[in-house]
């Protein structure tokens, strides 16, 4: 695990605008805390910051460079950040102090590796969850873990308890929850023939539709009904 250098200074929390001017300066504010360390508020470069994030799971573990005595040489991760909706740049950043001879619980990436056999029989290769938690000391962080899908064939399933772990990296999980797997190839369904022929005339010889044979007596009652009414009305002018 490499480690990087990250400037940081203890920080006003007062007045209010502070905060505005250090961003303002190219800092970003925020917390310190962690065992055996109360909370402080600092300061931290934001390029620096911004380029430690990036590059995260190759440089989870940052050495602080500071003027303050009580900073100066602490190991921290960046346990969270807040950024603006719209431009994304950092506006806090919650700084956790480690001990480098203390396990800690973190979330590593999975990297899935080669062709699965089911893929090639028209299956659909579908990771369930894209890192998993373990527990190690701070220096031994992997920067991912590989998982390799080759043997998978339709409905198999990669456990978390099928992988491997190298050194004192141990896995952290209540339940054997499946990593990945291989669906079976989705079928169209064929059209239903008798939408294709919807609104097509009967053919010869076949029974009307159970509303036309309805709507034929309806009608020939009304042309009844209308014929005395006509009659009468010629009978009148006359």
């Amino acid at each position: 695990m490499e480690t990087g250098e990250l400037l940081c200074e203890v920080r006003p929390t007062r007045p209010k605008g502070v905060r505005h001017q250090l961003r303002r300066d190219g800092a970003v504010p925020g917390v310190l805390y962690g065992p055996g360390t109360s909370p402080m508020a600092v300061a931290v470069n934001a390029l620096e910051i911004k380029n430690r994030i990036a590059h995260a799971a190759t440089m989870r573990i940052m050495k602080l460079k500071s003027s303050a005595a009580e900073l100066d040489g602490k190991h921290v991760m960046v346990k969270d950040v807040q950024r603006a909706p719209v431009s994304r740049e950092i506006l806090h950043a919650d700084l956790y102090v480690v001990d480098l001879n203390r396990a800690i619980r973190v979330n590593v990436a999975l990297r899935f590796t080669g062709k699965a056999a089911g893929v090639g029989d028209g299956g659909i290769l579908q990771p369930l969850v894209r890192e998993v938690e373990v527990e190690c000391l701070p220096m031994e962080i992997p920067e991912f873990f590989e998982v390799d899908v080759t043997p998978l064939g339709i409905h198999d399933v990669i456990h978390i308890s099928d992988m491997k772990f190298a050194g004192n990296v141990k896995p952290i999980f209540d339940s054997d929850y499946a990593i990945v797997s291989v669906l079976p190839p989705t079928v169209e369904a064929a059209p239903v023939a008798a939408a294709a022929a919807e609104g097509a005339a009967p053919a010869e010889g076949a029974a009307p539709a159970e509303g036309a044979a309805a709507a034929a007596p309806a009608a020939e009652a009304g042309k009844e009904a209308a014929a005395p009414a006509a009659a009468k009305k010629e009978e009148k002018k006359k």
